[in-house]
C-alpha cells in the first residue's frame, strides 16, 4: 500500500488508488424519500417520526449552509450523534470538489439551488407499490441525460445519496434481482433490524407476487414494485457518465450494491465504477458489505475511509465507529476523493480535527 494514502485501504486488489485520481472531480447527492421509512423501527434518521420526512432535504441545507433551513437545529439523534452530512461538507470545504443536489422526490423541498427531476415520493412498500413505472422511467432517463452533462466537464463522478429507510428498499430490489442480499445489508443502527427489514420485504414480495430472482433482468419493475426513487435516478446519473467515458464512485454502504446490480443487469459496463465507503460500513459485523458487492461483480474496485472518528474525543463522532449512522450523504467516497486530491498532505488523522471543528460548531454550539 502507498503509504501516503494510508487511511484509504483497496479491498479488491485489482485496482490501484491511481485510478481515482482527478483534476476535475464532481459530487451529486440525490435526495429522496420513501414512506416505507415510517414503519417504526427500521431508521435512526430524524429523532421521531415527523422529522424523518425532513432528514434529506435537512442534510442538503447542511452541505450549503453548515446549517438547516427546513428544521432548527442540524439533523442528529435527539443525544448528538450527527448526519453523516457533517463530514461530507467538511471534505467539501477542504477539498474545494464541486456539488449538486439531485431533488429525485423528497417530501420537502429544501431552501438551495438543486436540479429537480420532479418525481413523487417512494410509497410504503407494505401498503403500495414502491413508485409508478412511467415514475421510473422518468427518473432513470433523467439522470442519464443529467450524467451526460457532468461526464463532459467532470471525468470522475462521486455519487451519494440522503434516503431514510433506503437499505430496506434497496434489499428488496436485490432479492427480487436473485441477489442474496438478506442480513447482509448494513443499518444506521448498531443493532440492525434485520428480522423487521425482512419481513416487510417478504410481505411485500408475497403481496406483488414476487419471488426470490423472478424478475432478474427487469430490474424497473422490482424498482416500480418493491424500489424506491433514488435508485433509478443514481442508476441512470452513473450510466450517463460512464456512457460517456467518464468514472463513477458509488459513495455509499449497501444501497449502493443495489445500484450497482442494476447497471450489471442492464449491461453496464462497470469497469470504470468503484465503490467507495468508510470502515465503519466495511468493518460491521451484522451486515456483509464485501461478500454483497463481490457476489453482484467479483471485478468491482472497493476502497475504504479510515477517518480515525474511533480516536474522537466526541462522543457522538466515536458512536459512528460504534455501529451508529456509519456511512451516508457520500461521506466515505468524498472522504477518499479529499485525501487522494491533498496528494498525501491529509489522511484520516488530520481531518479528524477538521471534522471536530465543524462538530463544535454545528452540533455542541446548537444544541
Amino acid at each position: 500500500m502507498i503509504e501516503k494514502h494510508k487511511d484509504i485501504t483497496v479491498v479488491n486488489g485489482k485496482h490501484s488508488i491511481d485510478i481515482l485520481e482527478s483534476n476535475n472531480p464532481m459530487f451529486v447527492c440525490v435526495i429522496a424519500y420513501t414512506e416505507t421509512s415510517e414503519i417504526p423501527g427500521i431508521t435512526v434518521a430524524g429523532a421521531n417520526k415527523n422529522l424523518i420526512k425532513y432528514t434529506p432535504s435537512a442534510d442538503a441545507e447542511f452541505l450549503y449552509y453548515g446549517r438547516c433551513k427546513c428544521i432548527d437545529n442540524v439533523p442528529a439523534t435527539p443525544d448528538g450523534k450527527p448526519t453523516p452530512a457533517l463530514i461530507t461538507k467538511t471534505m467539501l470545504d477542504i477539498s474545494n470538489i464541486p456539488f449538486i443536489i439531485v431533488d429525485s422526490g423528497v417530501k420537502v423541498k429544501p431552501d438551495i439551488p438543486l436540479f429537480s427531476f420532479n418525481l413523487q415520493s417512494g410509497k410504503n412498500i407494505l401498503k403500495d407499490i414502491a413508485m409508478e413505472s412511467e415514475e421510473v422511467e422518468k427518473a432513470y432517463r433523467y439522470g442519464l441525460m443529467l450524467g451526460k452533462q457532468l461526464s463532459k466537464s467532470n471525468d470522475f463522478v462521486i455519487l451519494g445519496e440522503s434516503i431514510p429507510g433506503g437499505t430496506t428498499t434497496a434489499l428488496g430490489v436485490m432479492l427480487s434481482l436473485g441477489i442474496d442480499a438478506e442480513y447482509k445489508m448494513s443499518s444506521s443502527m448498531p443493532e440492525n433490524p434485520h428480522t423487521l427489514k425482512n419481513m416487510i420485504v417478504r410481505k411485500s414480495m408475497k403481496k406483488n407476487n414476487i419471488t426470490f430472482g423472478s424478475l432478474k433482468g427487469k430490474p424497473f419493475d422490482a424498482i416500480s414494485l418493491i424500489g424506491d426513487p433514488m435508485i433509478p435516478s443514481v442508476t441512470g446519473i452513473a450510466q450517463g457518465v460512464i456512457d460517456n467515458g467518464g468514472r463513477v464512485m458509488l459513495a455509499g454502504g449497501t444501497q449502493m450494491c443495489t445500484i450497482l446490480s442494476i447497471l450489471k443487469s442492464i449491461n453496464v459496463k462497470t469497469d470504470k465504477v468503484f465503490i467507495g465507503t468508510t470502515k465503519y460500513i466495511f468493518n460491521d459485523s451484522h451486515a456483509d458489505f464485501t461478500n454483497l458487492l463481490l457476489s453482484i461483480d467479483n471485478n468491482v474496485g472497493i476502497f475504504v475511509a479510515d477517518l480515525h472518528l474511533i480516536e474522537s474525543t466526541k462522543p457522538g463522532l466515536k458512536a459512528f465507529a460504534n455501529g451508529f449512522v456509519k456511512e451516508g450523504v457520500g461521506a466515505g467516497g468524498v472522504s477518499i476523493a479529499t485525501m487522494i486530491n491533498a496528494n498525501g498532505k491529509l489522511n484520516g488523522e488530520t481531518l479528524l480535527k477538521y471534522i471536530e471543528n465543524e462538530y463544535e460548531k454545528n452540533i455542541e454550539q446548537s444544541h
